[in-house]
């Protein structure tokens, strides 16, 4: 388990484009065979990937958290961005096809991942914070959620949000999750961009081609900086960072978020003309 650092938006400023790359961006999530978690101190979440070949993946305590078993303290919630795969939750199997996603709180123990084909592995997509009570699991298929369509065309940002954890839906302690597809031709998300220091946040961008790349915009609305990102990488946003970007394509990203509340609209607005 990698370990990151909060950082002040002061400090922040002075990085060079290794530096930033080194404290937000998350590059090799999907390893066949095996697990990897990052740490960060922005409000004590863990984003991760597990990606099960020939045999399963169990995921355990780590001394990082000091506990016996993953979710002795903690919730998380999990996409499925490869093939078919299941998760076993202290024994009961949940079939996970793309972009399928799933809940599981606080006192499950054991967690097991598996690949439906060893050719077209699963990569189960992880974000977990700490929690205070238990929620049950709760599975969710992406073709029943319909979502909300938002954006257009002439604004290059016409896009359907599926809210999936959150309060109108799955129930959680702290955790809120959707995964947002952009339509062919629309490359914009979030933008007018937004801030909410209430909550950090996490997108991993997916459905990039090889070549295709992603310019993710952070920072404070007034001194922006950029991370050029490809297929199926992560980066962490401060609570004080704006997050918003754009491709040389259509793409989705996965969007996690744990803080102070879970309420999807509540954000602090940032004016295009504030933007520097």
């Amino acid at each position: 388990m990698e370990l990151r650092y909060a950082t002040h938006p002061e400090h922040a400023k002075t990085f060079t484009t290794e530096e930033l790359r080194k404290h937000y961006l998350v590059e090799d999530l999907f390893v066949s065979g095996e697990t990897k978690l990052v740490y960060s101190m922005e409000d004590r979440t863990i984003i991760g990937g597990i990606q099960p070949a020939g045999s399963a993946i169990s995921l355990e305590g780590y001394d990082e958290i000091k506990a016996d078993y993953f979710l002795e303290r903690r919730e998380v919630g999990i996409f499925n961005i490869g093939g078919s795969g299941s998760i076993t939750v202290d024994g009961e199997s949940y079939e996970m096809a793309n972009k399928d996603c799933i809940y599981i709180g606080k006192g499950k123990e054991k967690l097991t991942f598996t690949s439906n084909e060893e050719a077209v592995p699963a990569k189960f997509y992880l974000f977990s914070a700490p929690a205070h009570t238990s929620y049950p699991t709760k599975h969710v298929s992406f073709q029943d959620v319909p979502g909300d369509s938002m954006g257009a065309k002439e604004s290059a940002n016409e896009r359907v949000i599926r809210r999936i954890i959150h309060i109108e839906g799955i129930q959680s302690c702290q955790i809120a999750m959707g995964i947002t597809i952009l339509e062919s031709g629309s490359v914009w998300n979030s933008m007018p961009t937004h801030t909410h220091n209430r909550r950090m946040e996490a997108y991993l961008y997916i459905d990039l081609d090889e070549e295709a790349r992603m310019f993710h915009l952070m920072g404070e609305p007034t001194e922006t900086r950029h991370l050029v990102m490809k297929n199926e990488q992560a980066v962490i946003s401060p609570p004080w960072s704006i997050h918003c970007g754009s491709a040389t394509s259509n793409y989705a990203f996965i969007w996690g978020m744990a803080g102070e509340n879970k309420t999807y609209t509540d954000m602090d607005k940032v004016a295009m003309d504030e933007l520097r």
